[in-house]
């Protein structure tokens, strides 16, 4: 995470903060990608935050306390995505979110990044990915992007784990 001093060609995603039914269920789900409390606002809100940023993720009830999911069809959050260092935490990630019985619903690869889909227990979509190096990014003749959506090897993924 940059330092307050380091600058910035442009602006950047701060934190999402989501509208949950069950707050401790929403922060159980959030603990396994790697987040920890930073600070409670009662029994209705939480900050969430890691590498010692103040939140990353905000959860609240305020509006939301024992509410059912969006349904289909309509707007809202499509996913949240959560930037990982390297393959091996990705993998470390999938590998509790799966013991954790987080069903994964989808996988790819985007030539610009390779990316795993769940959604937490409201609902929302979420995606933990791993960014290739800038200099492999995919590129047409023009040097535009060129970003796919080719299958991943969820297996050889989840060999990385090693769990302990």
């Amino acid at each position: 995470m940059p330092s307050q001093t380091t600058p910035r060609a442009g602006p950047m995603i701060g934190h999402v903060h989501l509208k949950v039914a069950d707050l401790d269920r929403a922060v159980a789900f959030y603990s396994l990608l790697g987040f920890g409390v930073t600070q409670r606002y009662g029994t209705q809100a939480v900050f969430m935050g890691a590498d010692g940023y103040h939140h990353h993720i905000g959860l609240n009830t305020w509006h939301s306390a024992g509410a059912r999911p969006a349904p289909a069809g309509h707007t809202g959050l499509y996913h949240l995505a959560v930037l990982y260092p390297d393959r091996v935490a990705m993998a470390q990630v999938l590998h509790k979110l799966l013991q954790a019985g987080v069903q994964l619903d989808g996988a790819a690869d985007h030539g610009v990044s390779e990316a795993l889909y769940f959604n937490d227990p409201d609902g929302n979509g979420v995606e933990i990915y791993v960014d290739r190096p800038r200099k492999d990014w995919p590129r047409d003749g023009a040097g535009q992007l060129n970003m796919g959506n080719s299958r991943l090897d969820v297996a050889a993924l989840l060999a990385l784990a090693d769990p302990k």
